[in-house]
């Protein structure tokens, strides 16, 4: 008499499915439709290399000239001599530590004054007016100050990039303390947090959508007034190198230098949305 196990034994076992007919099947298919949604950011720069070549081939003089205006090809020689050269990258990595330092200090100084100012009636009444006197100040009319202000014109382009990246992230923060549901610090309340741990787990975590979307215009308005503040004081970046060229009447190099504050702003911008991604991950629409 067998027992189950020998008769079990004795079943043929039934072939397993090969493993890449099983990644296959579990492999999501991708339709056509995704892979032209992939290039379509490249049509409207592609459309505009495009245009561009055709106006400055046959100079053309209309409302507006482009027959002194370097072409494509000029601008991507000189962008090719320059990636070769030391001294472009030394502007380079002096732009970005002056932006970096500058957007630092106001960041962290923007997001505290506006949990202060939005949280406290004392702090308000304090400094809520002083903010909305020196708000609509431009930052590069500081240049001047700057310049008696600090020994150095490195500090003074650092001080008006914080001037310039702190009232956006501020005045964000105040509105996104203003903008938080009552409902969520009551039923806090109710359960027994302390103020402390209300804002450190209610009020942070639900104003971050609002202080990146004020940080990413920060960045921004940063990029303006240091390139800005490089041209009228600087001695090394990104500006101070741009307008060393037009004073040369290098026009391509002109060009290259604008196409360079460009990519530095767009890689700056996109990695403060890919932090606040990753930061807001809990909202509906950022964590895909």
């Amino acid at each position: 008499m067998t027992t189950t196990q020998e008769r079990l034994s004795a079943e043929p076992a039934s072939p397993a499915a090969p493993p890449a007919a099983e990644a296959t099947a579990t492999r999501p298919r991708r339709s056509p439709l995704h892979a032209v949604r992939r290039l379509l950011p490249a049509v409207p720069i592609l459309a505009a290399l495009a245009v561009w070549q055709l106006l400055t081939s046959y100079d053309v003089v209309a409302w507006v000239r482009f027959d002194k205006i370097p072409g494509p090809g000029e601008v991507g020689a000189a962008m090719t001599a320059q990636l070769e050269s030391a001294v472009f990258y030394q502007h380079v990595v002096s732009s970005l530590g002056r932006i970096l330092s500058g957007f630092a200090l106001a960041g962290l100084a923007g997001v505290l004054t506006g949990i202060a100012v939005g949280r406290s009636k004392i702090a308000a009444a304090l400094v809520r007016p002083l903010i909305e006197v020196a708000r609509p100040i431009p930052a590069i009319a500081l240049v001047p100050i700057a310049i008696l202000l600090f020994p150095t014109s490195e500090q003074g382009i650092v001080f008006i990039t914080f001037f310039a990246a702190f009232f956006p992230v501020t005045v964000a923060t105040i509105h996104a303390m203003k903008a938080l549901p009552p409902v969520w610090t009551d039923a806090a309340r109710t359960l027994g947090a302390s103020r402390f741990q209300i804002l450190l787990h209610v009020v942070v975590p639900g104003a971050m959508p609002s202080i990146f979307s004020g940080l990413s215009v920060s960045m921004g308005v940063a990029w303006i007034c240091v390139i800005s503040a490089e041209m009228i004081s600087g001695q090394f970046g990104v500006g101070y190198w741009t307008w060393m060229s037009y004073s040369l009447l290098d026009y391509a190099g002109v060009v290259t230098g604008m196409l360079t504050i460009g990519v530095l702003g767009f890689t700056t911008s996109w990695a403060i949305e890919r932090v606040g991604r990753r930061v807001n991950r809990w909202l509906p629409g950022e964590g895909a």
